[in-house]
């Protein structure tokens, strides 16, 4: 699995213009899967994500998880196209993404997982075309495979 994490402020998902999920101080994930992903990818990924280190401790070095740091969530929004392949052509292939199924099931797994370690994650909506409002921290933002 893939997640594109943003630090936040704030982040929000809508889906035809109702917000569907939310968070304040914490993390935005932009969160795909590989079509050989499996449920230990899942586990795996939120156990990294959990206990990822991106916060400023009291000298601003990045060494606080989101727990430490006192964060209010994170904000998780399937995404497919993180597994977008442009380097032979102008337009992206997806065919390293999970199926529609195979994805929906490995995001849930990865939420109940997140959640599991006691981390207030709210979703989009699988599937759905989402706009995705945010207030990037920093910025800062890491691509973490698993």
């Amino acid at each position: 699995m893939r997640v594109v994490v943003q630090r936040v402020r704030s982040a929000s998902v809508s889906v035809n213009g109702s917000v569907v999920g939310s968070c304040g101080k914490g993390l935005l994930l932009l969160v795909g899967a590989h079509k050989d992903d499996t449920e230990k990818n899942a586990e795996k990924l939120a156990d990294r994500i959990a206990g990822l280190r991106i916060f400023g401790d009291a000298e601003g070095k990045m060494n606080l998880s989101l727990t430490d740091a006192g964060a209010d969530g994170v904000l998780a929004v399937s995404n497919f196209t993180v597994y977008g392949d442009a380097l032979k052509s102008r337009r992206p292939s997806f065919v390293a993404s999970a199926g529609y199924e195979d994805a929906q099931r490995l995001f849930d797994h990865f939420v109940n997982a997140l959640r599991a370690k006691d981390v207030k994650t709210e979703t989009g909506t699988f599937g759905a075309m989402m706009d995705v409002q945010l207030t990037n921290d920093g910025p800062v933002t890491l691509i973490v495979d698993c």
